[in-house]
């Protein structure tokens, strides 16, 4: 039983000073590491998309209510998403230092291409008749933007934050050129020591991440709209 258990813990052990790119043993001594790195992935990753909708809600209404300024807004979103990553850190590390604000602030920049618009699509199809009963029914513009447009507009604004949280999973690990980059920074430590166990572990949660993220807000899109899936239920029958 003894012999059976060290000839495994040799082959683990093996694993490493071969630099393999799948080992079991990296996962158990390294496991600090890695929960460390993607605790810090998610953070910055949920607050950037908090605070990218934060930004983006109040500009898509403003795009709304004064159409001059929808082109000058959409356009400068766009410019944004268009910024290389290391010219937007660069750009932004004068105002922040090396910090994970620094890193924050050029991803929530990057998210309000993806937000606003899909905020502006979403209120869009609102159909207009369901504006016009709201107004006959004594609705100011407050009350009906939160009582019948938004829920309208949730399918697209949910769909707009599934991208733009799934891109943001993916551009977190640029932070790595700061130091502040989750499993980002594992990805890039790995690639400068050729430590293939480390690219390809950092790698994979990275990917994981995305699709659980993905996967979660799919769900609170479903439970949020529940009407959807009665009208898909009716075109099919």
């Amino acid at each position: 039983m003894s012999a059976g258990w060290e000839r495994a813990e040799r082959a683990a052990q093996s694993c490493l000073a071969a630099n393999e790119w799948i080992c079991g043993e990296y996962l158990r001594s390294r496991s600090e590491e890695l929960s460390e790195a993607t605790l810090q992935h998610v953070w910055i990753t949920v607050a950037s998309v908090l605070i990218g909708l934060a930004v983006a809600f109040p500009l898509a209404l403003l795009a709304r209510a004064r159409p001059r300024f929808a082109g000058p807004v959409l356009g400068l979103t766009t410019l944004l998403y268009t910024i290389p990553s290391l010219a937007m850190f660069s750009l932004l590390l004068p105002f922040f230092g090396l910090s994970a604000a620094l890193v924050v602030t050029g991803l929530v920049l990057y998210s309000l291409t993806i937000l606003v618009r899909n905020i502006l699509a979403g209120l869009e199809a609102v159909p207009a008749e369901a504006r016009e009963a709201a107004r006959g029914m004594g609705y100011g513009p407050a009350r009906m933007l939160w009582e019948v447009e938004l829920p309208l507009a949730l399918p697209a604004l949910m769909a707009g934050i599934r991208i733009a949280t799934v891109s943001t999973v993916a551009l977190t690990t640029v932070g790595a050129l700061v130091g502040k980059g989750g499993l980002g920074n594992l990805i890039d430590d790995g690639v400068q020591t050729t430590f293939k166990a480390q690219v390809l572990t950092a790698s994979v949660l990275c990917v994981l991440l995305a699709a659980a993220v993905d996967l979660l807000l799919l769900g609170a899109q479903r439970l949020l709209t529940p009407w959807t899936r009665i009208r898909a239920a009716e075109a099919k029958t």
